[in-house]
């Protein structure tokens, strides 16, 4: 038996998993521990929980791999911030302090803060850590793998072959040229926070039409060849560590909005940054199905496996699946920079152990990959806490949360173990009913206190998707962890239908998650419609809770009716017995 522990961090979006003999047995972000959102530290806390999970310590663990190459990234720093010399001075004062203090010696802090034996420490390249991630993670024995996110080491986009040989690297575009770097640095045009709020500038897209396009390719320009590069006089993430994008943009666009402003989609200005927001999207999906192409056309493989924070953006998904060439695509749940830290594994696992793959047993077992807590527990924890509760029988709690459901509660859902990568899918979930028009504005308003434009998720049971939404071929793998956008065919569930007709959608299978997909069957014996609105549960700028007591937290800080803490149901007025 082996043990093999796969770290990411320093940046955002730390996190810690660890392998056994191959298979995932425990995966984590750091945030869900430390409360911090996008948490960059060293995940120590994901980590100690990853081996007390297996009942092993760190000397059980055969090799410890960082999901990057610390000299490369430095290399990187150096030369971008010198060539940009003085602008630059500012970024290259604060970066130099942060990596000759911090992140150049991220082996010697592993080897302190966890216990490892220096020899025992590896590194893989960012975007091969990405790579990995999703080919060695997908059912498939051989595929086209496409990384794209903001940068790593020097690559901001990369191609691979996967297949029994392992990954070969079939080409590459380097930084400052980044998808991921532009889109971000609209985000903060947008007024949004980068590596943040990327999926806000998705959701307001919706609103809005692309008639920015011709404006928004003179800043990230395709090329004949199906690559791009980026007019860098627009874009300031290259030499500024402050702000991503140069007044240029704001000549070529009008001014930016103002981060915390409203949003109105029916002003002129709202609608401006609703039109550009869409333009963005538009733009960010042509070069993808460009790239896409020319992987293609390079493997002649029909299955694409995808990576990178850019893997996250479920719209351009679909576009891949019905504009692309390929008949498959695989996403792995935690396609971002947490995500490395299971490819850092599973490369060591595979091409430096050099252990061949078995599709028989699926590398990732399901979405729940975290901390889990019995009932009883759960039951201390509320009596000790003297919150008043029920306590029912197993087999009742997905009728009576159903129940709660339909007649108009908005519940707080905790069961098992948390998932794994940024969607709530079905265990640290909010859960209401879809049907009734005022969900979604009571939801943002009174519970999650977030922008009223955000859409919410519907999860539907895995079988009875097709008669509510239309899914193309091949995105089937991609609904289940809730990373594929689709048209509504209905008008049966207007709380998760977002304004352009779509949803971001999520299938639920009886063997990933039994106690969810019961509750959507009890729903749909009520409703006739298996279908529940499903969000994260979690406040604004807060990370998706991980424990009961956070729960709790979240539940008495928000509008929630109703949570249920395993088999245990907390009702919010008169809950507490003091």
């Amino acid at each position: 038996m082996s043990w093999v522990l796969g770290l990411s961090g320093l940046y955002h979006d730390s996190a810690a998993v660890l392998l056994h003999d191959g298979r995932v047995v425990a995966a984590a972000s750091e945030e869900r521990f430390s409360r911090v959102k996008h948490d960059a530290g060293l995940p120590v806390q994901a980590t100690r929980w990853c081996l007390a999970h297996a009942g092993i310590t760190m000397a059980d663990v055969t090799h410890v791999t960082w999901y990057e190459k610390p000299l490369r990234k430095f290399e990187r720093m150096l030369v971008s911030q010198v060539a940009n010399f003085p602008r630059s001075a500012s970024a290259f004062r604060r970066g130099t302090f942060n990596w000759l203090t911090e992140k150049l010696w991220v082996k010697a802090a592993i080897v302190k803060e966890l216990g490892v034996a220096p020899a025992r420490v590896l590194f893989s390249d960012h975007h091969q850590s990405h790579a990995a991630s999703a080919f060695y993670a997908s059912p498939y024995a051989e595929a086209a793998v496409l990384t794209v996110d903001g940068v790593g080491e020097w690559a901001t986009t990369s191609l691979y072959r996967g297949g029994p040989g392992g990954l070969e690297l079939l080409g590459e575009v380097l930084f400052p040229d980044s998808i991921g770097l532009v889109y971000s640095a609209f985000t903060a045009y947008l007024g949004f926070q980068v590596n943040d709020g990327e999926y806000k500038v998705m959701g307001m897209a919706a609103y809005g039409e692309p008639r920015f396009v011709d404006e928004v390719r003179k800043v990230l320009r395709p090329r004949e060849d199906g690559a791009f590069d980026v007019d860098l006089s627009y874009v300031s993430y290259h030499w500024s560590a402050d702000q991503s994008y140069t007044r240029r943009l704001e000549e070529l666009l009008g001014p930016a909005r103002f981060p915390g402003s409203g949003f109105d989609p029916t002003t002129a200005e709202g609608k401006r940054y609703a039109d550009i927001a869409a333009s963005v999207q538009r733009v960010t999906e042509d070069a993808l199905v460009a790239i896409a192409n020319v992987l293609h056309a390079r493997t002649g493989l029909d299955t694409l496996c995808l990576a990178g924070g850019v893997a996250l953006n479920s719209v351009a998904n679909r576009a891949l699946l019905t504009r692309g060439p390929f008949a498959r695509l695989f996403v792995q749940p935690a396609a971002g920079d947490a995500g490395g830290a299971m490819g850092a594994a599973l490369w060591t696992w595979h091409e430096v152990m050099g252990n061949p793959r078995t599709l028989d047993t699926p590398v990732l077992p399901g979405p729940g990959l975290g901390q889990a807590w019995d009932d009883a527990t759960i039951g201390a924890l509320l009596t000790d806490l003297r919150v008043k509760h029920e306590v029912l029988a197993p087999d009742t709690v997905a009728v009576r949360a159903a129940a709660d459901i339909v007649e108009g509660r908005v519940l707080g859902w905790v069961q098992g173990r948390f998932e794994w990568g940024p969607r709530a899918l079905g265990h640290r979930s909010i859960l209401a009913d879809p049907r009734r028009a005022d969900m979604k504005d009571r939801i943002n308003a009174r519970i999650k206190y977030r922008e009223l434009f955000r859409p919410f998720a519907p999860s539907v049971c895995a079988g009875a998707e097709g008669r509510y939404f239309d899914v193309p071929p091949g995105g089937e793998q991609l609904a289940e962890w809730m990373l594929l956008v689709a048209p509504v065919t209905t008008d049966d569930f207007p709380a998760t239908t977002h304004a352009d007709g779509t949803a971001r959608l999520h299938v639920v299978h009886a063997a990933a998650n039994p106690l969810y997909h019961a509750l959507l069957t009890e729903v749909g014996r009520l409703t006739g419609h298996p279908v529940v609105l499903n969000t994260s549960f979690n406040l604004k700028g807060e990370p998706i809770v991980s424990s009961p007591v956070q729960a709790l937290a979240t539940f008495f800080r928000s509008g929630l009716d109703v949570l249920y803490l395993g088999a245990h149901r907390v009702e919010q007025t008169g809950s507490y017995d003091g």
